[in-house]
């Protein structure tokens, strides 16, 4: 004799109740698809709005930074009295170059970092514009080219 009686009627329900329900617990193959696809919709709608946000983020980060810059190499200027050479590039706000003896630096805290996309900034003297332009090339690393990968100015 079992634990849940001599096979009654009553039990024999009970247990065909659970073989119902334990079958009836998984999804099917159609119901996963399914859910996938909507996922994937989901994904496909918000996916080009996150990432174009992303880039505004980081245009704004390299305003930031050459603001930084500029104001470096204008008190750069106003110690010296000469911004510093085409040679000594953006290196000279934060070391010392070798023919300033007025040099009052460093001017910036940290060494010079690269823009948001990884390259380093392009320093000009003088520039197009002005007496000289701090310029990262974008996300592409090149000059005159698109609206999106545009370079990023002091000018």
């Amino acid at each position: 004799m079992s634990r849940y009686g001599n096979g009654s009627p009553a039990v024999n329900e009970m247990r065909a109740r659970v073989a119902r329900r334990s079958k009836q617990r998984g999804f099917t193959l159609l119901e996963l698809l399914v859910v996938l696809v909507i996922i994937g919709m989901l994904a496909a709608l918000v996916g080009p709005r996150y990432f174009s946000q992303l880039g505004k983020s980081q245009v704004t980060v390299a305003h930031a930074q050459i603001d930084v810059f500029t104001k470096a190499v204008d008190n750069f200027r106003l110690d010296v009295g000469r911004y510093p050479t085409a040679q000594e590039g953006l290196t000279a706000l934060v070391v010392k170059p070798a023919n300033a003896d007025k040099w009052a630096g460093p001017y910036l805290k940290k060494e010079v970092p690269p823009d948001p996309w990884g390259h380093p900034y392009v320093y000009k003297i003088p520039g197009a514009k002005s007496d000289y332009a701090i310029i990262s090339n974008g996300p592409d690393n090149q000059s005159g080219t698109s609206a999106e990968s545009a370079q990023i100015t002091s000018e």
